[in-house]
């Protein structure tokens, strides 16, 4: 299959966040005109908001695809829904899942629904350690090579929760 190397960040602190990152990554392999290439281990951290909630399960996917970033982030906020997510004006609260498109290819893009890429994932040890764990050579555009930007960045007490099956 052509198409573009997409990179996404799940996230999770409810309802057995371990399963749903497992449900989330057997999602992936549904969205269409895409292929699962890769996930990475399931990492624990601190939360990034307040702290009076729990720790996070994190991971990240490559997916192939040949959808639109528009249409992709559409496909990835159905599989959120379907698992329970309630969107709230709390960015930082507590979810039962969280699927951020953390790139597209090289593509640098800003809408009023889409900011590509991602622009805290350069500072996010969670979603920097377990992307370089599948892509060592990745780039993020504008930012510099995910496992260097890895090394720098600052610790949200980052445990690894769970080998890929």
């Amino acid at each position: 299959m052509p198409g573009v190397i997409a990179f996404i960040g799940l996230g999770s602190n409810l309802q057995n966040p371990i399963s749903q990152l497992q449900r989330a990554k057997i999602a992936l392999t549904t969205l269409s005109q895409s292929e699962l290439i890769a996930t990475s281990n399931v990492f624990g951290s601190r939360p990034m908001g307040p702290q009076d909630q729990p720790d996070f399960a994190n991971a990240v996917a490559a997916i192939r695809t040949e959808l639109s970033p528009a249409d992709l982030l559409t496909q990835l906020q159905e599989i959120e829904f379907s698992q329970g997510r309630v969107r709230k004006k709390d960015q930082w609260g507590p979810r039962t899942l969280d699927l951020d498109l953390l790139a597209y290819g090289d593509l640098v893009m800003t809408t009023e629904r889409l900011t590509l890429p991602h622009p805290g994932a350069h500072l996010r040890d969670f979603v920097l350690v377990p992307w370089c764990s599948i892509a060592p050579e990745a780039e993020i555009p504008g930012k510099g090579k995910v496992c260097d930007l890895a090394k720098r960045c600052m610790s949200h007490g980052l445990v690894l929760l769970d080998a890929v099956p």
